[in-house]
C-alpha cells in the first residue's frame, strides 16, 4: 500500500508540510484537529474567539440567514413589544392624554395605551381613541417616525431573504462502495429539493486523511477525479461516481484504514439557479460510519409504462442493497 496508516496515529505529534493542501482550513486544523471538518449540512466544524461582540456581530446576515420559522417570531415578538413599551409611556402620561370617545371606554389606562399604540404603530386611526396635549402628540409623533423606519427595515429584508437564491441539495445519508465498470467506485447520491432549475452543476470531492510519511503523521488532501465533474442540468437525480483504480487515493483501502485514518470525504457543489442567474453553493461531507461497503444504491426511478413521464423517489435517496 502506497500509505502506511499507523495504529498510534492519535498520539503521534502531527508534523504540518507546506505542501499540505488544507484547502484553508490552516496547518493547526488540518494538522491536529480530531474533529469532522465539515459537518454533512454544510456548516464548518470550527470556530472563533476573542472578537469583541458588537465587532462580530452582523445583524443583517444574521436576519437573512435564520429559518423563517425564527425570523417571523422575533418580527411578532418585536411588534408585541413595541407596543407594550409605548402603550406604558402613553399609560404614564395620565388618563386625560388619551381619550376614548367609544360607547364602552377601556378602563384600563395600560390597555388603552397598548390598543392607541397598536393603531398607531399600524396606522389604522379608528378615532375612538385620540391624544391630548403636546407631549402624547410628541410621543405620537416619534412612535410614527419609529414605525415607518422598521416598516421599511422590515420590508426590505424580507425582500432580500426571497430574492436570495439558496440551494437545497438532498445528499444521501450514506456513501457506498460498490462495483463500478470492473472495478469498485466511490459514490453517494443528492437530489434538488426544490421545484427550481439548476444548471451547470459542479461537483468537487476532496479525500482528507492522517497517513505516515517520511517517519512524520501529517494530513493529506485529494482531490478525487469523478467519473463525471459537471452536469448541464439537474432535472432529477445525480449519483456522483469516483472510480477506485491503482491511482485511486481508496485502492486497496478497506473500512479499518478509514477508520484508523480519520478519513473524510469532503464535498463542495456549485450550480447556477435558473430562475435568478445567480450561483448557488451547498457542501456536506461524508465519515467513514457513514460509508457502505459491498452495498450499492437501490434504483431511485418509478416503474413506468410507455409514454409515461419518467420520475424518480426521493424517498430512495439512500436506500441500498446488498451487491
Amino acid at each position: 500500500m502506497a500509505e502506511q496508516i499507523s495504529d498510534n496515529i492519535f498520539q503521534t505529534p502531527v508534523a504540518a508540510e507546506a505542501e499540505t493542501r488544507d484547502l484553508g482550513f490552516g496547518s493547526v486544523v488540518a494538522g491536529q484537529s480530531r474533529e469532522r471538518l465539515l459537518n454533512q449540512d454544510g456548516s464548518f466544524n470550527v470556530r472563533r474567539t476573542g472578537l469583541n461582540f458588537l465587532t462580530s456581530l452582523n445583524l443583517y446576515h444574521t436576519l437573512l440567514s435564520m429559518s423563517w420559522k425564527v425570523f417571523l417570531s422575533i418580527l411578532l415578538l418585536l411588534y408585541f413589544l413595541s407596543n407594550v413599551v409605548f402603550g406604558l409611556l402613553y399609560a404614564l402620561l395620565g388618563a386625560e392624554s388619551l381619550v376614548d370617545t367609544s360607547s364602552t371606554p377601556t378602563s384600563s389606562l395600560i390597555l388603552r395605551g397598548f390598543f392607541f399604540s397598536v393603531q398607531t404603530f399600524a396606522t389604522i386611526g379608528y378615532g375612538t381613541i385620540h391624544p391630548v396635549g403636546i407631549i402624547t402628540n410628541l410621543l405620537v409623533t416619534i412612535e410614527s417616525y419609529y414605525s415607518m423606519v422598521v416598516t421599511a427595515l422590515i420590508t426590505g429584508i424580507i425582500f432580500a431573504r426571497f430574492a436570495r437564491p439558496i440551494a437545497r441539495i438532498h445528499f444521501s445519508r450514506v456513501a457506498v462502495i460498490a462495483p463500478y465498470r470492473d472495478i469498485n467506485g466511490f459514490m453517494f447520491r443528492l437530489v434538488n429539493g426544490r421545484s427550481n432549475q439548476l444548471i451547470e452543476v459542479g461537483a468537487k470531492v476532496m479525500f482528507t486523511r492522517f497517513v505516515e510519511e517520511n517517519g512524520s503523521i501529517i494530513r493529506r488532501f485529494d482531490l478525487l477525479e469523478l467519473e463525471r465533474k459537471n452536469i448541464a442540468f439537474f432535472p432529477l437525480a445525480w449519483t456522483i461516481v469516483h472510480p477506485i483504480n491503482e491511482k485511486s487515493p481508496l485502492y486497496d483501502l478497506t473500512p479499518e484504514d478509514l477508520k484508523k485514518s480519520d478519513a473524510e470525504f469532503l464535498i463542495l457543489l456549485t450550480a447556477t439557479d435558473e430562475t435568478f442567474a445567480q450561483v448557488v453553493h451547498t457542501r456536506s461531507s461524508y465519515k467513514p460510519e457513514e460509508i457502505r461497503f459491498g452495498n450499492k444504491f437501490v434504483s431511485i426511478y418509478n416503474p413506468a409504462e410507455e409514454g409515461e413521464t419518467i420520475s424518480i423517489n426521493i424517498k430512495k435517496l439512500s436506500a441500498i442493497e446488498k451487491t
